[in-house]
């Protein structure tokens, strides 16, 4: 199989990363995950009590900041924010709730695109996120649309906030999604919407194993 690139998108909670992730390790690729690079962001604006509304102040901050993706040695992704490993740090829902404001700023996706983009240069690449098959990587061989019920995708969501020890309440999660998802498609630069090449995905009643194996059999279709 020729070396692709595979782009993901999709809204808050469908799953894109952990399918991603599985998708990469069974193609021997790299798994890049651009929320997690946003997540960083807003992680550092809100230790550093910026305002989310500044714009040009987050601009700034991301501009000189070194956002880096690494990998441990059984493949997992970690990141890496000014020398500082944040990978546990960026997962809290104050960061969750910030996230899609600093994403929505022109410069500073403008900044992470450049970023992103270098990292596929090579090929061999499999990126999630909410614009790759329409801005990031527009020209990437296989592009999918993974989505879910909005309350399928709050039930993943409540599930791993109780897993990794917070404070959950499903309605809430709903309500937060339901404002990610307005603010995702609704903003004025790069916006979440299914690239028309894209396949679409809806896996509100498929497991995570069966989304994996439609994605890597239409990703092998045409490539061996």
């Amino acid at each position: 199989m020729d070396r692709i690139n595979i782009a993901i998108d999709g809204p808050a909670g469908a799953g894109k990363s952990t399918v991603a992730k599985l998708v990469a390790r069974a193609l021997g690729y790299i798994y890049i995950d651009t929320g997690a690079m946003y997540r960083a962001a807003a992680y550092k604006a809100l230790i550093n009590n910026l305002d989310l509304d500044d714009q040009e102040a987050l601009t700034r901050m991301v501009q000189g900041s070194a956002i880096t993706l690494a990998y441990d040695t059984e493949g997992n992704q970690q990141v890496f924010l000014d020398g500082q490993d944040v990978s546990v740090d960026i997962r809290t829902p104050e960061v969750t709730r910030s996230v899609s404001k600093v994403a929505a700023v022109r410069g500073v996706r403008e900044e992470m695109v450049r970023l992103q983009q270098k990292l596929a240069e090579t090929k061999g690449v499999v990126m999630d996120g909410r614009d790759v098959g329409t801005f990031i990587l527009p020209k990437a061989e296989k592009k999918f649309y993974l989505t879910a019920s909005i309350e399928e995708r709050a039930g993943r969501r409540y599930l791993e906030m109780q897993s990794r020890g917070y404070e959950a309440d499903l309605e809430e999660i709903k309500a937060d999604i339901a404002q990610r998802d307005q603010m995702d498609r609704e903003r004025e630069f790069a916006p979440l919407v299914q690239a028309p090449d894209a396949l679409l995905v809806d896996s509100s009643d498929m497991s995570i194993q069966q989304v994996v194996d439609k994605i890597l059999e239409v990703s092998r279709e045409g490539s061996e």
